[in-house]
């Protein structure tokens, strides 16, 4: 029969011997602690590369591409200053939404977006206005541009003629469409 070791605890450990250098040796958690954080590092710069695109294999790989969805549009949007500069009173949503009714709705009559907003620009003195402006978007097969282009300028004439504007502005951008 074997005889019985006492247990050790963490008071009762032996005094190190060797020198200071080979004395010190990292702990359990030290070792764990060091090998999580390598674990880390190793699947996070990956990530990174192909998220900063910074020139690692990954990037040279084209995504995959995206379903073509939809048809060929245009998006012009029109942009409606409210303020007369001849001093006039400004127009108001029932005069705006009577011009729409008149002049935009026949043109396009399948459908258009208003929305409000404010506006900033530089007249034609050199002073910088702010106004309650509209915003108006109209969507049209790419197929109508040409047809659709000399209705947007009656508009636009229209409504500088009508509200004393010095202009009304117009964005246009090709898009792709699905309703």
């Amino acid at each position: 029969m074997l005889p019985r070791l006492p247990r050790r605890t963490g008071s009762d450990n032996p005094p190190a011997t060797g020198s200071p250098a080979t004395r010190h040796r990292p702990g359990r958690r030290a070792v764990l602690a060091a090998a999580a954080g390598l674990a880390v590092l190793a699947v996070g710069a990956p990530v990174a590369y192909a998220t900063l695109g910074t020139g690692s294999p990954s990037d040279a790989r084209p995504a995959a591409p995206a379903a073509a969805r939809g048809k060929a549009y245009v998006e012009t949007r029109l942009f409606f200053g409210t303020e007369r500069p001849d001093g006039g009173a400004d127009v108001t949503d029932r005069q705006f939404l009577a011009f729409i009714d008149e002049e935009v709705t026949p043109r396009f009559p399948n459908g258009l977006t208003i929305q409000d907003g404010r506006g900033q620009w530089r007249d034609s003195h050199g002073v910088i206005e702010r106004e309650r402006s509209y915003e108006l978007t109209l969507l049209y097969p790419e197929s109508e541009a040409r047809v659709r282009d000399p209705q947007i300028e009656r508009i636009r004439n229209a409504y500088e003629k009508a509200y004393a504007q010095d202009s009304v502005a117009r964005l246009e951008e090709r898009t792709t469409a699905d309703f």
